[in-house]
């Protein structure tokens, strides 16, 4: 073959090879360039959140906590600033020296000192970790002077929950305390670091609109996660202020009465709206102790003590009424026409079978009628009308006011009292009622039990006629917001309004006649008389024998066993 020939043959199988790598080539790059076009094009929002992602960090930022205040604007619950000393591990080269050192300035215990030491230990080398909280202004002052001698050391500002009432309003405020386990519902404000929530009082009732809605702070950070710069904050609306319908100054003088006993509870509601203006149980405790964090010896102080501190003894204390009932069966037997007239001669006891129920008064009071009976506290007179009456219809009077039911008041762990019936004792005790537990039932005692809230509301309805029920919010809430509470009609209560009013004329008499059990304790001040009854309920049984050498004075008896003194007035 001529030598021409071969050359072409030999190009030709060249540029069939150079074409075909070309077009592998082409391919190749058309891949590429597609696939660059998808990741930078139309892939470009979803890989630069991603990256962004990876270089920002959104941090949750608490809120502050809405403010609490009484019907005049007084400050109930506050926000203040604290301040906390924090020490980072990697800025410090001798962690345990430089403790030591600032241990010399304030005070840090050994717990203290230790868990610090295990914090450390446990987290990153850059992440700071709390010594101590609610540093006095000295405290500040003595650590910020001697920074350069405590490396790693610095002070932190947070917001804190104070009480300036200090114990005076515990039961009605409550306090704010770390957030448990057992509150965790899934809401990452829950999650923050020291983030306290309401866990007694208004403070839990209404702790949802008291928290706010939490701020965002976006910051970078490598990829160890250290933060490198904050790049944007947006702060979070706080809770909403929370208007009470407590008098500040009336709870106070409460609390210092209340004080001459040695455990008692009171409580002054308006007999018109239902607004209560003081609510005091006592011995009461500074709920300030568990926001700062409350020692286990305080606590133990606190929950073994007899006199129950940490109860609310208004709405959680059930006690029998006593005489302070005697009203509620009166009117039961004026609406099944007893007349006011019927007339009872007490001679200190009455027996009923072979069981002998005695008057208060050893003696007796000799002929009284419904009016008298209620005046001198008769007892004999309501064991004569319970028999005629029946424990259901006394029942039926009694819940009508308030009693043997939840009163709704915003407060946690409201009992509902007692208030017996035929069918009750049937289905909870499994025996048929008797007849002498109606004559004891007829003075407020046997199974009768009833909070101090729901003998306040019994007095505003006999007071005012209407069917009011407590609250302390000056507002209602809305749509987790708090809105004004709208006036509404308050429906009367289904009482004769003649027998509403003989009992409120027998109860002035009772504080405004030399025969009344309560005449030492009238106001004498023109246009400012009261209207009251008077209660004594036994906590234990009095003995045949014991009545034969004479009863022991109230003084006389351990406190345990004393009487509970009861006290209704309008």
């Amino acid at each position: 073959m001529p030598m021409w020939q071969r050359d072409s043959e030999r190009f030709k199988v060249f540029s069939r090879r150079t074409a075909i790598l070309g077009s592998f080539k082409a391919a190749l790059f058309a891949t590429l360039a597609g696939r660059m076009y998808y990741l930078q094009v139309l892939e470009a929002d979803k890989y630069t959140t991603l990256a962004d992602e990876n270089r920002i960090s959104m941090r949750l930022l608490a809120p502050q906590r809405g403010l609490i205040v009484d019907r005049f604007g007084v400050a109930l619950a506050m926000n203040t600033e604290n301040y906390s000393v924090t020490i980072v591990k990697e800025q410090t080269p001798k962690l345990e020296a430089t403790l030591e050192r600032l241990s010399l300035l304030i005070s840090i215990s050994n717990a203290e000192h230790e868990r610090v030491i295990r914090e450390a230990s446990r987290r990153r080398s850059f992440v700071p970790v709390t010594v101590k909280d609610y540093l006095s202004w000295d405290e500040v002052a003595a650590i910020e002077v001697n920074t350069p001698d405590l490396p790693g050391v610095q002070i932190d500002t947070g917001r804190a929950r104070t009480y300036p009432q200090s114990g005076h309003l515990a039961h009605i405020i409550g306090y704010v305390s770390s957030v448990s386990e057992q509150d965790m519902t899934g809401d990452p404000l829950l999650e923050l670091p020291g983030f306290r929530i309401g866990k007694s009082g208004v403070e839990k009732v209404y702790d949802q609109a008291l928290r706010g809605s939490a701020g965002t702070s976006h910051v970078e950070v490598n990829a160890l996660g250290r933060t490198i710069r904050e790049l944007n904050r947006q702060e979070g609306a706080p809770g909403q202020p929370l208007a009470l319908t407590i008098d500040a100054a009336l709870q106070r003088y409460v609390n210092e009465r209340l004080q001459e006993s040695i455990s008692a509870a009171a409580v002054v509601m308006d007999c018109h709206n239902g607004d209560v203006l003081a609510l005091s149980s006592y011995p009461s405790y500074d709920p300030n102790e568990f926001t700062t964090g409350i020692s286990h010896t305080a606590w133990d102080d606190l929950v073994n003590n007899p006199q129950a501190p940490l109860r609310n003894k208004v709405v959680s204390g059930k006690y029998p009424p006593g005489s302070t009932f005697k009203m509620l069966v009166a009117m039961a037997a004026a609406e099944v026409g007893i007349s006011p007239n019927f007339s009872v001669n007490c001679t200190g006891h009455i027996d009923v079978g072979n069981h002998r129920f005695h008057c208060w008064k050893r003696w007796g009071h000799g002929h009284v009628d419904m009016h008298e009976a209620l005046v001198q506290s008769c007892d004999v007179w309501y064991y004569e009308i319970a028999k005629q009456l029946g424990i259901d219809r006394i029942a039926a009077m009694a819940e009508r006011f308030g009693l043997g039911e939840k009163t709704g008041v915003d407060l946690p762990s409201e009992l509902q009292g007692l208030i017996p019936t035929k069918d009750w004792k049937l289905a909870t005790i499994g025996e048929r009622w008797q007849l002498g537990e109606t004559l004891i039932a007829s003075i407020g005692q046997g199974y009768v039990g009833a909070t101090p809230l729901q003998l306040a509301v019994m007095t505003a309805r006999i007071a005012s006629g209407k069917a009011v029920t407590p609250h302390l919010s000056r507002h209602v809430l809305h749509d987790g917001s708090f809105a004004p509470r709208n006036p509404e009609t308050i429906a009367p209560v289904q009482v004769n309004p003649r027998v509403l009013e003989s009992v409120r004329h027998a109860m002035d008499a009772v504080c405004n006649h030399p025969r009344g059990t309560a005449y030492p304790a009238r106001i004498e001040r023109a246009g400012m008389e009261m209207a009251g009854k008077s209660g004594t309920s036994q906590v234990r049984r009095i003995s045949k024998k014991e009545r034969a050498t004479g009863v022991r004075k109230n003084e006389e008896k351990p406190w345990e066993e004393r009487d509970h003194a009861l006290f209704v007035a309008y």
